[in-house]
């Protein structure tokens, strides 16, 4: 089954995020070894974009929680797996005073 937002075709997931922000994803998240110049560029393109379109800080918000929501269960399940930290024996180490 092929899906469609609009005339455009989804084939990943990065295809439907994409089309829902409007924007490629690396003006949001870079790109492996971009230079200060290259960066400073990148974030000065996507302020402009988002001046020109406050509702897209809405649509991204609502984005990120959707995709939350659907891996909230696989995301507390590797937390479980997490090692405990070492308890604490209550007592507490004298500290120096300073004379």
């Amino acid at each position: 089954m092929k899906s469609f937002i609009g005339h455009h075709e989804v084939a990943t997931d990065t295809d439907y995020l994409e089309l829902a922000l409007g924007t490629p994803l690396e003006l949001w998240l870079g790109e492996e070894d971009e230079s200060d110049d290259e960066r400073a560029a990148r974030l000065d393109a996507a302020r402009d974009i988002l001046a020109d379109d406050p509702e897209l800080i809405d649509r991204a918000t609502r984005i990120a929680a959707e995709a939350i929501e659907a891996h909230v269960p696989a995301l507390f399940h590797n937390v479980s797996r997490l090692p405990r930290p070492a308890r604490s024996t209550g007592r507490t180490t004298p500290k120096a005073v300073a004379a």
